[in-house]
C-alpha cells in the first residue's frame, strides 16, 4: 500500500510507502505505477544516481533549465534529511513558496519534484543516503541552482557544510526563471 498526498506547490506530492516488517527486516515498495498514474505521478526515468552526505551537509537547492528540465523522485534510503523543494515555475500561483518534509530511510517516504522545482535537502543523522530517480539526462550546460538561504526556508542551521559550487549559487531574487 502507498499513500500519495499533495503538498501546498502544485504537483509536489509525498509518497508513504507502508514498510512491511518481519522477523529478518522490512521490505519497502518505493514505486507502484498504478497509484503513481492515479497522481499524475511518472514513472519514466531517464538516470537513477544517490548520493551518501555526513551530517550537517546541506545539497542544494538543484535543478535543470529548459530544454533539458526534469521531474525527480527523491527518497532517503538511509539516515534522516529535511527535504525542500522550491516552485519556480513563474505562472504559479506557489512562485517561490516551499515545501519540506522529513525523510527517512526506515519509512521510505519519497518526495515527487516536478519540472520547474528546485529541490535541496539538509542531513540530520549522522549520515545519509538520498536516491534519486529523474525523468531526463543530466546536462551539465542546463544544470543550475540558486542559493539555499534565499527561499524562505527555515532550515535546520545556519551554518551548513556545503560544496563550493552550491555556496555560489545566485540568490532566488537574481534568478530568472525560464520555467512557465
Amino acid at each position: 500500500m502507498i499513500a500519495v498526498t499533495a503538498a501546498n506547490i502544485a504537483g509536489v506530492r509525498l509518497i508513504k510507502p507502508e514498510p512491511r516488517h518481519d522477523r529478518r527486516g522490512c521490505l519497502v515498495k518505493l514505486l507502484q505505477q498504478d497509484v503513481f498514474a492515479r497522481h499524475q505521478i511518472p514513472t519514466v526515468f531517464a538516470e537513477q544516481y544517490f548520493s551518501l552526505s555526513a551530517q550537517n551537509v546541506l545539497r542544494g537547492l538543484h535543478f535543470q533549465v529548459p530544454p533539458h528540465d526534469h521531474y525527480k523522485l527523491v527518497t532517503c534510503i538511509e539516515g534522516t534529511v529535511f527535504d525542500v523543494v522550491v516552485d519556480l515555475r513563474k505562472n504559479s500561483a506557489t512562485f517561490g513558496a516551499h515545501a519540506s518534509f522529513e525523510l527517512n530511510g526506515e519509512n521510505g517516504d519519497t518526495v515527487f519534484v516536478p519540472s520547474g522545482c528546485a529541490h535541496g535537502f539538509y542531513v540530520r543523522s549522522p549520515s545519509a543516503t538520498v536516491l534519486y530517480n529523474v525523468g531526463s539526462l543530466y546536462v551539465e550546460t542546463h544544470d543550475a541552482g540558486i542559493r539555499w538561504d534565499s527561499a524562505g526556508v527555515t532550515w535546520p542551521s545556519s551554518d551548513p557544510l556545503l560544496s563550493e559550487r552550491d555556496a555560489a549559487l545566485p540568490p532566488l531574487a537574481e534568478f530568472d526563471s525560464p520555467f512557465r
